[in-house]
């Protein structure tokens, strides 16, 4: 069986920014073993899969690890290979995943994904947290994630956690924010727990700070960056519950997997 590999930087203005992400576009679902074992071999931290749906498509995400229930940079990735590489011919197409129905829409060069809110709401700080992440959080939330949030930008920018102990948390993943640092706010995600240390930039996790930061400054449109090595820019808008989340993406590589 011969597959079409796309990989794209995804939240990207140029090549080797923002998130790379693989998609395997497909006629039929292979076994899920099949696409657990192209992700691990891809070694991103997502790959995406789709099949056509009718007029649309269902979407499907994979950790080296694990499946995963929602995916913001492999979408956008997936939304730029139809539209630009597989010939989608409106501005606007519709996935069907385990989140629910999710939209993209093309905005001039940017990429709009119409996602799920996932409002975080307050909880403790879990046991070691802090010897974790190397910094004290001034408050945490949850939401199948663990917001934390921080002092200031800078704090979020030197983080060097300590990704065994986050993997013991009973959490998908660890989101670290603040206010400021030339945006809005800042985030760092990190997902040892489903095999990623660091994610460049997380779409699904902008659920949960867009929500969260719109309440804090009041206003329902913010700009956002994630701070890892890589980086990438987040435009987001609140709307009901709903989150758009806009980015553009940058093609890196077109291959064919054999299985």
């Amino acid at each position: 069986m011969k597959l079409t590999l796309f990989q794209v930087d995804a939240f990207a203005s140029r090549l080797f920014e923002g998130n790379p992400a693989a998609v395997c576009p497909m006629n039929e679902w292979p076994p899920d073993e099949v696409m657990q074992s192209i992700a691990l071999e891809n070694n991103l931290s997502e790959t995406a899969f789709f099949v056509p749906e009718g007029g649309e498509y269902a979407i499907r995400w994979f950790t080296p690890a694990a499946e995963v229930d929602l995916c913001g940079h492999a979408t956008l990735a997936s939304a730029w290979v139809l539209f630009n590489r597989l010939g989608h011919a409106s501005d606007r197409l519709r996935f069907s995943s385990r989140s629910g129905p999710l939209e993209v829409a093309r905005d001039g060069e940017r990429l709009v994904l119409d996602f799920p809110a996932q409002p975080p709401r307050p909880c403790a700080a879990p046991p070691g947290l802090a010897e974790a992440l190397g910094a004290t959080p001034l408050e945490c939330l949850e939401n199948v994630d663990l917001l934390v949030v921080m002092e200031d930008a800078q704090t979020v920018r030197s983080l060097s956690p300590d990704f065994g102990r986050l993997a013991a948390l009973d959490y998908r993943g660890v989101i670290v924010t603040a206010a400021g640092g030339g945006y809005d706010f800042v985030s760092r995600f990190f997902g040892p727990a489903v095999g990623v240390p660091e994610d460049p930039v997380t779409g699904s996790a902008h659920t949960k700070l867009a929500p969260f930061w719109a309440s804090r400054l009041n206003r329902d449109r913010l700009e956002a960056r994630q701070v890892s090595a890589r980086g990438g820019n987040v435009s987001c808008r609140l709307r009901g519950d709903r989150v758009l989340i806009a980015g553009t993406a940058v093609p890196y590589l077109e291959g064919t997997i054999e299985i």
